[in-house]
Parts: structure tokens; C-alpha cells; sequence
């Protein structure tokens, strides 16, 4: 009885001292939150106020798992990122009952599926298509589906990992992004594609001048298959890379040839191009010191300008060309950019790509120059869009981002991300096993082309490449849908719309 009764009177002290501390530290805050001059909220309402940061913190991700319908989050919704999940996973993405999808929806994609399409053996393999039939090592690329710029940097070590060995595992390039090519992209032996961005990271000189002498060791490495010249990014056109000074690491650094420690920002264009002479200058230049192909990836403002690039190849002639154009849409994403260039500025994809594929058909160089579709194209159905539109390839960062495990917790420039995926933090990098992901990666490449194989059967053509812009419907304002075709009449080269 005594050791009852002596056990709750401790108990009951106990209470009276967690009420105690509980009512000092309201005190304190109570204090604190009325003297500081920061915070209107606080100030007016003590203690009380400090639950709107809280709650402005924690709204995201309760808008992710508990409010937010299937298809209603931005930038990607869960219907998309689950059926990247369940690819990754080499899981069954057949669903039940009925599409979650509103077809109402202006810009909707609608495929015209054929009255007879083509039996089982009838289905074509898509073969490798040839880029860079004048350089004097050209890429014959074999697949459709590839992994867009992201360098190491903005990605962690056990990410590029990753997705180099899963890049391998697919037989699909690797683009390095800007940030210059790191051991852990040569690790899977994946082919690559080295992006060459404005500061020049890893064939840069000690004064950030392009150098012949590092772009011959880079090419000189049998994996490199091309080189691509950063003009502009779909998230920030205008604007140069940003690398928060927390995740330029001594390796970092030491690979892209700048000072550790310090925030890497690059220069807003090339200084060395001025017009569009300068830039098949220098494309032709990077070619011959290499040779590999090159190209360029940009982002279109409008189209109107691009009229005089391709008048200035009709000059020079077809042998001046790009060997490939990537097209990024102003809808693209990254690691760090600022907010008004993310949200307002650049051509979203959907209305650029059949705007430059048809100036480049218009000039007879569609077996010229290869169109690379990039910009928020995860799923089987973005991604047969972008063919049916003209592109020769599709590149996804973000798609490959969700194959490892991304959940879209917009911590990307934070060096904070919980998967592991864009932090140099090691304790947050332990997460991703590469030994896992790598496979994921594999996976998530190949369900995306045999899902994009699946539509072009529907369609009634034997394999991606043969569709066209008259095998899909787009949406409009009023609810019903067109065929492509008249909204973009492709061109032949002579000013003639066959499709229309």
C-alpha cells in the first residue's frame, strides 16, 4: 500500500513538473515572440502565432497524401508517379474500373486507336537511328527512351551510380548535365552523352575557356558517344546552372574545375557566341576536335528567330548543320532556379516541338539533324506524344528521378532531400542502394518503350517511329477533340503539308 501510494506521488510530481516546464517555455516564448519586430504574427499573437510556420511546413505534404486527388498535384501528379513506381518495380500497371483521367481537358492527348492493327507478328523492333552522319565517329543510338542532363552535383554520388549502371542495364544513353563527367558516370560503362554548359565544367582552362586539349580526353573515353552544348534550360531560360555552395565538395570541385566550397553559378549564355554564325561555328569546331557528334539543347521564346539559324545552314550548307537539336520546354524542372523564370518564362514543350521539327523539316534536314523532346515527359504517353509531334528520341530527368525512389518532396536545392537523391549529406545517402535503384532504373527504361510499343499497335503502325501527328487528337477549348495534323501540318521540305 505504502509503495502505491508513494509511486503516484511521484507521479503526480512528475505531472506537476511537466506543467511547470510546459508553462515556463510558453512564458518564454510568450516574452520572446512579443519583444521581436521580425514577425507581425508573432508579435500580435505569442506563442499561438508560431503554429502557422508549422502548419505552412507541413502543408505540402499533407496536400500529398491526404487531400490531393489522383491527378491534381504539381509538378507531377500520383497517378504519374505511381506508374512510375510500379514500373520500376516491374509491377502490373493495368488498372480497374475506369481512368481517373479527365479527357475534357484542353491539350489532352487522345490516341486514335486503327480499326485493324497489326497482329503480333507483324510488330517491328525499333532499330538504332544514326546521329552525326559527318562526324568522324557517329552514334548509332539504339534507344528512343534516354536519361536527360543531370549532373553530378545536383545529383548525389550513389545516384549517378545508379542510374549509369541501370543506363547500361537498358541500353539507354546517360546525359551528364553540365556539371562535367565524374567516375561514377562511367561506372555502369552506359553510353554518354557530355553536356557542355555555359562555365564549360570539365573541358574548361584555368581562365573557364573552352579547351581542346580536355575535350580530346573526355572524347577519347570510348563511352562518351556525343556532346551537347547547353545553350538554355526549360527552368530557368536565360539563366545559368546554380550549385548552393554546401554541395561543391573538393571532388566536386576538382571535376568541374572550380573552387570548393564556394556557390557554382554559371554564366547566363556563352560569351563566345553572339549570333547564330558563332554557334555552327562552334558546333563545327567542337566536332572536329572531337569526333563526335554534337548538337545543342535550347528552349524556344519564340520561333520566329529560328528562321535565320536555318537560313544561315541553307548557306553554309547541310555538312554545318547540328547533328541533333534538344528541345526542353519552359514547363522543364531542376534543382535550383528562380521562380519567376520556372513559372513564366519559355515555350511550354507541347507548343515548341512541332514548332522547330517543322522548321526543320522545312528546310529538308529531318535525316539531318535528330529532334531530342525534353521537359516533364515521364509516362508512355507523354513520350509516344513527342514521336507522333516529330522527335527522333525522348530524354526525362525527372521520370529516372522518380525510378530511384524520388517522392517529390521539393527539397532539391536544400541538400536536404530524404531519399538521398540530391543531398551530399552521407547519412541522407544511405538510403539509396545503388545495388536496388540501378535495377529500378532498368526497369522504369524498358516498360516505357514497350508501353510506348503498345500505343503505336493501337495506332496501327508496327513500331514508335512510324507514327505521325494524324494518330493523335488533341483536346480543345470546347470539349472535343482535332487530329494534330491540323493543328501542326507537318512539312516535307517544299512547303507542303502531306499529313493535312
Amino acid at each position: 500500500m505504502n509503495l502505491a501510494v508513494t509511486a503516484l506521488n511521484l507521479l503526480a510530481m512528475l505531472f506537476v513538473l511537466v506543467i511547470g516546464l510546459v508553462a515556463l517555455i510558453v512564458i518564454v516564448f510568450f516574452v520572446v515572440d512579443r519583444l521581436q519586430t521580425h514577425d507581425a504574427i508573432r508579435r500580435n499573437y505569442p506563442v499561438i502565432g508560431r503554429f502557422r510556420h508549422l502548419f505552412t511546413a507541413l502543408g505540402e505534404f499533407f496536400r500529398q497524401y491526404f487531400f490531393a486527388m489522383d491527378r491534381e498535384e504539381m509538378p507531377f501528379n500520383r497517378a504519374q508517379r505511381d506508374w512510375v513506381e510500379r514500373a520500376a518495380e516491374q509491377e502490373s500497371n493495368t488498372v480497374a474500373f475506369g481512368s481517373t483521367r479527365n479527357l475534357n481537358v484542353p491539350g489532352t492527348p487522345i490516341f486514335m486507336n486503327a480499326a485493324f492493327p497489326p497482329l503480333e507478328e507483324q510488330y517491328a523492333e525499333t532499330k538504332p537511328l544514326l546521329i552525326g552522319p559527318h562526324a568522324a565517329i557517329p552514334y548509332n543510338a539504339p534507344s528512343i527512351f534516354n536519361i536527360s542532363g543531370m549532373s553530378y552535383g545536383a545529383l548525389s554520388r550513389p545516384a549517378v551510380r545508379a542510374l549509369s549502371r541501370g543506363a547500361a542495364k537498358a541500353g539507354v544513353w546517360m546525359n551528364t548535365g553540365e556539371g562535367g563527367l565524374s567516375p561514377f558516370h562511367l561506372e555502369g560503362g552506359c553510353d554518354i552523352v557530355f553536356q557542355i554548359g555555359t562555365a564549360k565544367y570539365g573541358v574548361r582552362d584555368a581562365q573557364g575557356q573552352l579547351s581542346d586539349e580536355k575535350l580530346r580526353e573526355v572524347s577519347d573515353n570510348p563511352h562518351v558517344k556525343m556532346f551537347e552544348l547547353k545553350l538554355a534550360q526549360g527552368a530557368k531560360p536565360g539563366k545559368g546552372g546554380i550549385l548552393p555552395a554546401e554541395k561543391v565538395t573538393a571532388e566536386i570541385a576538382g571535376i568541374r574545375g572550380i573552387e570548393e566550397g564556394k556557390p557554382s553559378i554559371s554564366p547566363n549564355r556563352h560569351a563566345e557566341i553572339d549570333d547564330w554564325g558563332d554557334l555552327l561555328d562552334v558546333i563545327a569546331h567542337i566536332r572536329e576536335v572531337t569526333g563526335k557528334p554534337v548538337g545543342f539543347k535550347t528552349v524556344l521564346g519564340s520561333s520566329d528567330p529560328w528562321e535565320e539559324f536555318f537560313a544561315e545552314i541553307d548557306r553554309r550548307g547541310a555538312e554545318s548543320a547540328p547533328d541533333f537539336i534538344t528541345i526542353d520546354g519552359g514547363d522543364g524542372g531542376t534543382g535550383a532556379a528562380p521562380m519567376p523564370l520556372m513559372d513564366l518564362v519559355g515555350m511550354p514543350l507541347r507548343e515548341a516541338l512541332p514548332r522547330m521539327v517543322d522548321l526543320r523539316d522545312r528546310h529538308g534536314l529531318k535525316n539531318r539533324i535528330r529532334i531530342i523532346a525534353s521537359g516533364k515527359l515521364v509516362n508512355p504517353g507523354d513520350v509516344a506524344w513527342a514521336i507522333c509531334t516529330g522527335a527522333d528520341f525522348v530524354t526525362s530527368a525527372r521520370g529516372f528521378m522518380f525510378s530511384l525512389g524520388c517522392i517529390q518532396a521539393l527539397k532539391c536545392n536544400r541538400n536536404t532531400c530524404p531519399t538521398g537523391i540530391t543531398t551530399h549529406d552521407p547519412r541522407l545517402q544511405r538510403g539509396l542502394v545503388v545495388e536496388d535503384k540501378e535495377d529500378r532504373v532498368a526497369h522504369y527504361a524498358k516498360a516505357i518503350v514497350k508501353e510506348v510499343e503498345t500505343i503505336a499497335h493501337s495506332v496501327g503502325v508496327a513500331e514508335p517511329r512510324q507514327m505521325r501527328r494524324r494518330h493523335v487528337r488533341i483536346v480543345q477549348d470546347d470539349g472535343r477533340s482535332i487530329p494534330m495534323n491540323r493543328l501542326f501540318p507537318s512539312q516535307d521540305g517544299l512547303g507542303r503539308a502531306p499529313e493535312a
